[in-house]
């Protein structure tokens, strides 16, 4: 059971929220504005902040959808670690969709929602920590690895700190595993950086515009 959850997980997280909310409200092809993935940053390139914000919590269902079939569907014994393997298929789903090609997003907001069904209260830090990075410092890039960090670190916290023997310290899995996940699907973004080169959105976009 704990394979068919991982499948359902990978299943789940090929969704292509961004392509099909994108074409449905402008005709467009995501793919073909801006990064070219499908997350919620290019489709708010494509077709607006509310549609972005659409994608970005279809994103975020997913991950959480993921995590919450193998909590159901596998035996007790067995469900810290089909929770841990559904939400790392569900960024993989959405990073690599087999409906795509294997060409999605960067997986920040379906890290997210995975994160979200271990530990709820990680929402608002998320969310915190995403919306000032994207307004402030610009590259959601930087955004997206930021969750997969805070992911492991806080989850590390909850298990060896504040909720020792409460918190499954296999959940700390999780967070490393999103952090190799996404780090290695924002590859083109990190030598982006590097070059001073990549995508600006939030306040410095728009500073950029009218300069």
């Amino acid at each position: 059971m704990i394979i068919l959850t991982t499948l359902l997980g990978y299943l789940v997280g090929s969704f292509p929220s961004g392509l099909v909310w994108v074409r449905l409200f402008t005709g467009q092809d995501v793919r073909a504005v801006g990064s070219g993935r499908t997350g919620g940053t290019n489709a708010m390139r494509a077709a607006g902040f509310w549609v972005g914000l659409l994608t970005a919590l279809s994103d975020i269902f997913k991950g959480t959808l993921a995590v919450f079939l193998a909590q159901s569907l596998v035996d007790p014994a067995l469900v810290p670690w089909a929770m841990v393997l559904a939400g790392l298929a569900a960024i993989i789903g959405h990073n690599y969709p087999i409906w795509l090609n294997f060409k999605g997003g960067a997986g920040g907001a379906t890290c997210a929602g995975a994160a979200l069904a271990f530990w709820p209260w990680i929402g608002p830090i998320l969310i915190a920590l995403g919306a000032v990075i994207l307004y402030f410092i610009g590259y959601a890039s930087v955004a997206t690895i930021a969750v997969a960090i805070t992911t492991a670190v806080a989850f590390a916290i909850l298990a060896w700190v504040v909720l020792p023997g409460a918190f499954d310290p296999i959940f700390v899995v999780y967070g490393i595993g999103s952090i190799v996940l996404l780090a290695w699907a924002l590859r083109p973004n990190f030598r982006r950086l590097l070059r001073g080169e990549e995508r600006l959105v939030g306040r410095r976009a728009k500073k950029r515009a009218t300069t």
